[in-house]
């Protein structure tokens, strides 16, 4: 199966080329068919200049502000059976690839596949205290998906689709600007197939935005937001901080 990285980037000069290294390399070791999406949404710094520098990364522009327009964008633009959904500031893991092909290929009912983030710049104690935070997640995630069978569980930055489910849903919901649109997408894609979190799945990425907002804060935003898109199928935040 081809394999399709959509990667938004909104003023992402300080990451997009670590992103983007760590990206190809997996692609090489792994020898897999995939290409590689950067959708510039409305940047004003160097990043499309940066980007452009990499001669089998395609570039596409969104000038249309707002992270859920840039994934759609990149979604209309991609070619691969497989969507890797992943943000600007992740460094892609040795065997993500070979793990999240492995689940599609071995399960044809799955649709979504998705695991926890590792902060590479911060602390092995913080980590274990989001971790903590994602295994009261996945409980609450359990409960809706198999017990009310009214959402389920997607870590932004580090979920996969299958093209033909994401298409049958009609994409991303372009309405929503940040906050809810992992749960929307899960919440939604579901309805056509299995949905599934691993803590075996994870993905590395800066903790700007807990080093910003401050954990408490970030965890209790993105909890109601769960919860709201998941009971009124609309998030609770309207808007959110730019963390550059």
């Amino acid at each position: 199966m081809k394999i399709s990285f959509v990667i938004p980037a909104y003023n992402e000069e300080k990451y997009i080329g670590q992103c983007l290294d760590s990206v190809i390399c997996e692609i090489k070791r792994s020898k897999v068919d995939a290409e590689i999406i950067v959708v510039n949404n409305a940047s004003t710094d160097k990043t499309r200049e940066i980007v452009a520098k990499y001669a089998n990364v395609k570039i596409i522009d969104e000038m249309q502000k707002g992270l859920v327009k840039a994934r759609q964008a990149g979604f209309g633009a991609s070619s691969g059976e497989i969507i890797a959904n992943v943000d600007a500031d992740i460094i892609l893991a040795a065997g993500w690839i070979e793990k999240a092909l492995k689940e599609f290929s071995k399960n044809k009912k799955l649709v979504a596949l998705s695991g926890p983030y590792i902060y590479y710049d911060r602390s092995l104690w913080i980590n274990c205290l989001v971790w903590v935070y994602y295994f009261v997640g996945y409980a609450v995630h359990f409960f809706t998906q198999y017990i009310l069978k009214k959402g389920a569980m997607l870590q932004g930055g580090n979920f996969v689709l299958r093209r033909t489910a994401l298409e049958k849903i009609g994409g991303f919901d372009v309405r929503i600007d940040f906050f809810g649109e992992d749960t929307d997408i899960a919440q939604r894609i579901q309805k056509v197939g299995q949905v599934k979190f691993s803590f075996l799945f994870p993905m590395r990425t800066s903790a700007r935005r807990f080093s910003n907002e401050g954990f408490v804060s970030t965890a209790f935003k993105y909890a109601i937001n769960y919860f709201w898109v998941t009971i009124f199928q609309k998030p609770f935040s309207k808007k959110h901080n730019d963390i550059r």
